[in-house]
């Protein structure tokens, strides 16, 4: 069962991130993490902890000589600004300098306080950040290293920063991507990148925030991955669990999603054709977004989510309550950014990698990549042997 699980806070020594089930014999190098990483880091809005955080990283077992083990990977990034934390978030005995008692709307800080009985909100949020992100990156790297053994790709592209929103259908392909990063805020559409730029200026003007929504799209994703038979297996639920654990997220579609709630059922759904040159059904419409019954299609994949406007702002003016005199008073403001979406749309191309990559591995198993290649190029095989041949793209 392939899994990951991270450790470390914002300001702390370092984040760790563990993945277990990989198979062995995949091609994994820091280089290859770093370029992700630097990934995250992309955005017009963005604040200036991006030109600190310069991610070092470390890997610490499960690679030998550029290759899986097998075993459990562990990668370690390296906070460069730990020396100023160290006294801050020091895990030795003692007391913070300061206590941060005004918790910010919008946030976990009170929620988090009251849940653990925490009386400083740095206990809360330093693990609550979006920080941890980075060493989600790093899982999701491997994840489309792996998916990428079996022909499948996923990008992402920015669709809407506050007002502004790019043209409907246009849709970057695996090898736009480098012209996506390109952007200022890793749109496709260049009209509207000029206008989410200029939203941005606005909103950075007047000390505010931007949400918006990216559009995260996978390529040659193979029929059957997910299931109908219970809950917990179907395709579209674990993306959507997965994208909406990202910080800041409040919604996430798949294809048309909230669009097609308003039709009728006559023109919300995708026909499916046979294509006699190929021998392979198709679908000419992507609404369903490439899973229909909780099980991929074999279609384009297509998943939104949105960001909501970031809670810290560089013009504190969000209401809260001193947690020790309970007097009424404004949220502490901590190093922010006006809009962190095209950042978002990286991490939600990992999470929706690693869904996809846990989908694969549970449909074709395999100790080693190349048993896994062997496994899935024989269920393809399968597939064209017989009256129900799916889509393969």
């Amino acid at each position: 069962m392939l899994r990951f699980l991270t450790a470390g806070e914002s300001h702390g020594r370092a984040l760790v991130v563990v993945v277990e089930g990989l198979p062995a014999g995949l091609p994994v190098t820091a280089d290859a993490i770093a370029g992700e990483l630097a990934r995250r880091r992309l955005g017009y809005g963005r604040g200036p902890r991006m030109r600190f955080e310069a991610d070092e990283l470390t890997l610490l077992g499960g690679v030998r000589h550029g290759r899986t083990l097998g075993s459990p990977v562990a990668v370690e990034i390296a906070n460069t600004e730990w020396p100023k934390w160290e006294q801050e978030m020091s895990p030795h005995p003692g007391v913070p300098g300061k206590r941060l008692t005004t918790p910010r709307p919008g946030h976990a800080d009170l929620a988090g306080m009251q849940k653990y009985g925490f009386d400083d909100a740095r206990d809360v949020l330093e693990r609550a950040s979006a920080r941890e992100t980075a060493a989600r990156v790093v899982a999701g790297t491997l994840a489309k290293a792996l998916l990428a053994e079996i022909g499948v790709s996923v990008v992402s592209h920015v669709v809407a920063i506050g007002p502004a929103q790019a043209a409907a259908g246009l849709r970057p392909r695996p090898e736009d991507l480098p012209t996506v990063d390109a952007s200022s805020v890793r749109c496709f559409d260049p009209e509207a990148e000029a206008a989410m730029v200029a939203a941005i200026k606005a909103a950075a003007k007047d000390g505010d925030s931007l949400g918006g929504v990216v559009e995260v799209l996978a390529y040659g994703v193979p029929v059957g991955l997910g299931s109908h038979v219970h809950w917990d297996r179907r395709l579209d639920a674990s993306l959507a669990q997965a994208v909406m654990s990202i910080q800041a997220v409040k919604h996430v579609e798949i294809g048309d999603g909230q669009a097609v709630s308003g039709e009728r059922g006559s023109t919300a759904h995708d026909p499916i054709v046979w294509d006699e040159v190929s021998g392979e059904y198709r679908r000419p419409t992507a609404r369903a977004g490439g899973v229909e019954g909780g099980i991929s299609t074999g279609a384009l994949l297509v998943l939104r989510a949105g960001m909501k406007p970031l809670a810290t702002l560089n013009r504190p003016v969000l209401g809260t309550v001193d947690v020790v005199t309970k007097e009424a008073t404004v949220s502490f403001k901590e190093r922010t950014d006006v809009t962190a979406v095209p950042a978002m749309g990286v991490v939600a191309e990992t999470m929706t990698a690693w869904v996809l990559a846990v989908e694969t591995l549970r449909k074709f198993g395999g100790d080693s990549v190349a048993e896994l290649q062997r496994n899935h190029a024989a269920f393809l095989d399968a597939l064209e042997a017989t009256p129900s041949a799916a889509v393969r793209r």
